[in-house]
């Protein structure tokens, strides 16, 4: 059984909106679902975002495949709420945009519960160059756009909200074999919790706050890489550790981001070469949740 370090995951507030996505087949659905969330980039003031689940044609308004897809974005706390707002809606209507807009046979529908909306036709609607046009479908305000096979529909609001990101967990294996096997587990396990994303799946390289190339944002966890065991007097890398995957968890809800967390540990504490479970922290300067792992358990 895997050490359970007494340490914890520290996690930070993030702005999200929650979308479904349908298509025509399964295909031309993965291909929207994985584009439009294809690069996780919120550590640079952009956006990030990953698949929560897949559905059915009976779980859909339109009875076609969809999946439902989170997107994230950082809340700058030293500027005013609206101008972390403006820009996530910015940023989410280019994945929109340049990925499921121009999928065939994709629509985008609301799939958040919230009060508080944006309104797409400015950011998305009016890729229709002034000849889209609003119809009721399914009981949802929806824009036409003309395209050329020959139109996408969207919902004209789409709800937003603050949730938890950040929350992870670090997978100390014997070798590349048990980490990957090792996450694999870890995100099936994550993955049958309702309203989380893994934005990275398993992520192979970790960063830290502090680096000497601030113009290329985050830099490697040294402390934490094991090729550099030996060679840096810093080295926090165990002797039987040659591989550290590390599972980031965004979650609608500091308890959705818990029990993901909670999952996966159990599902992989008693893994062949996992010899113990950490997570990453900064001393409290990146987040103000703290996940101790052991209160998980």
């Amino acid at each position: 059984m895997a050490t359970i370090e007494d340490t914890y995951a520290e996690a930070f507030d993030g702005l999200y909106c929650r979308i479904s996505i349908t298509a025509r087949d399964e295909k031309r659905l993965k291909r929207a679902a994985y584009g439009c969330t294809a690069l996780p980039m919120v550590v640079i003031g952009r956006t990030e975002g990953g698949v929560e689940k897949w559905l059915n044609s009976k779980q859909t308004l339109d009875r076609r495949l969809g999946a439902i897809v989170q997107f994230w974005g950082a809340i700058d706390e030293s500027k005013p709420f609206e101008v972390s707002l403006k820009k996530f809606v910015k940023e989410v209507s280019y994945r929109i945009r340049q990925e499921i807009l121009v999928e065939p046979t994709t629509c985008v529908f609301n799939a958040l519960d919230s009060e508080k909306k944006f309104d797409v036709m400015e950011s998305v609607g009016h890729c229709g160059d002034g000849y889209e046009w609003e119809t009721e479908n399914y009981g949802r305000q929806v824009i036409n756009i003309p395209i050329m096979m020959p139109d996408f529909r969207i919902e004209r609001h789409l709800g937003y909200g603050i949730g938890v990101s950040g929350g992870n967990l670090w997978l100390m294996c014997k070798d590349e074999d048990s980490a990957l096997r090792a996450g694999d587990k870890a995100l099936e396990a994550i993955h049958g919790v309702e309203g989380v994303i893994t934005p990275f799946d398993i992520c192979a390289a970790g960063s830290k706050p502090e680096t000497r190339y601030p113009e290329i944002g985050p830099t490697t966890n040294h402390p934490y890489c094991p090729s550099l065991r030996g060679k840096i007097p810093d080295s926090k890398v165990p002797d039987n550790v040659n591989s550290i995957p590390e599972i980031v968890i965004n979650g609608l809800s500091l308890d959705a981001v818990k029990e993901a967390m909670k999952a996966a540990i159990y599902a992989v504490k008693d893994t062949k070469g996992v010899a113990k479970i950490s997570a990453g922290n900064y001393d409290g300067k990146l987040g103000k949740h703290k996940i101790y792992l052991r209160e998980l358990l």
